[in-house]
């Protein structure tokens, strides 16, 4: 006889689908894990030993995050490992700018329904970039609710915690005018700006995510999937010291994310003309006639990350990071100021 489906799975929740994928998992997860991750994967909570040798006054580092409506191309596309990459690197990056390195991270993924399949992908994307991060996945919230969200859709968050050295934390206070302004090149749009994005491309200009790009032989739905870059290795790579402040440049881009690294006395001065602006944000300037301070306001524009570092530093910092010179700091009053 066929086995009689449970209530609840009839309302819509598989309790035992989910058990299932979870147990499925483990050695994606396991993958991440060090000797500080401690106990079963599975529990009320993860567990970390919080031992760091060689740091004297240790501060922990955290931050929450989601990829927006990026999702809405995974859905179109039926590819989601990326975003599972992109909601690690997201978070990794806004930890970053502190000078922190990240220990462990957790994710929480609501749906209104569990797909094996999307599931799989997901938690094996946050798994190849935690180990990418040397970071540990060492757990997550997976909820199944049926009438909160449309047919085959889902949301994702994820919290990271890490960890820097009281002495060694970037907070932007030693900034000064004469200081350089580095910039990091994005891969594409990251996770910001896609509300946007979404209505040039798919409404305004008719295209589809299998459309070819204009003037270029990549589809739409690939080349808006491109993964959030984790810029936290290279920066890891630079001398203690060095970097004077750092902005991760999401949502908000360089006009809103930029002063969060300045004291009050400095502006940024962005030279916009020192790096080629990448093909997709021209497209969307041009077709959706959108205003170039606004441009720069809703998206990265090709730079994903911004290092300030004093003028004897920037040659050699530039060649670390593979970064170019974007600008320079000047006397003001805490904003980005850009030169078109």
């Amino acid at each position: 006889m066929a086995k009689k489906q449970k209530a609840y799975a009839r309302a819509g929740v598989d309790v035992d689908l989910g058990n299932k994928l979870k147990r499925q998992i483990q050695s994606l997860l396991k993958q991440t894990h060090g000797p500080q991750v401690l106990g079963k994967i599975g529990g009320f909570g993860g567990l970390f030993r919080a031992k760091f040798p060689g740091l004297r006054e240790p501060i922990l580092v955290a931050s929450i995050d989601g990829v927006g409506t990026k999702l809405k191309i995974a859905f179109a596309v039926n590819k989601h490992d990326t975003v599972g990459a992109d909601l690690v690197n997201h978070c990794a990056n806004d930890i970053a700018v502190f000078g922190a390195r990240p220990l462990f991270f957790l994710d929480y993924i609501g749906c209104e329904k569990l797909q094996p399949r999307v599931f799989d992908q997901l938690i094996g994307g946050m798994s190849r970039a935690c180990r990418l991060a040397d970071c540990a996945l060492i757990g997550g919230e997976t909820a199944q609710m049926p009438g909160m969200y449309r047919k085959g859709e889902y949301d994702l968050a994820g919290c990271i915690v890490g960890v820097v050295d009281r002495t060694k934390v970037i907070d932007g206070s030693n900034i000064k005018p004469g200081d350089v302004v580095l910039g990091l090149a994005s891969n594409g749009l990251h996770t910001n700006g896609y509300s946007l994005a979404r209505k040039i491309l798919f409404e305004k200009m008719g295209l589809k995510p299998s459309s070819p790009l204009p003037g270029s032989a990549i589809i739409v739905g690939k080349e808006l999937l491109r993964v959030h870059q984790n810029y936290q290795p290279l920066l890891a790579k630079i001398p203690t010291g060095t970097i004077k402040g750092l902005a991760h440049i999401t949502g908000g881009g360089l006009i809103d994310n930029l002063p969060r690294a300045l004291p009050e006395n400095c502006h940024a001065v962005i030279e916009t003309k020192s790096w080629r602006v990448p093909r997709i944000f021209q497209i969307l300037q041009q077709s959706g006639s959108i205003d170039p301070h606004e441009m720069y306001q809703v998206f990265n524009m090709g730079i994903g990350m911004v290092a300030i570092v004093g003028q004897p530093d920037a040659r050699r910092t530039m060649s670390i990071l593979h970064a170019r010179e974007i600008g320079r700091i000047e006397r003001g009053s805490g904003k980005t100021v850009l030169e078109l």
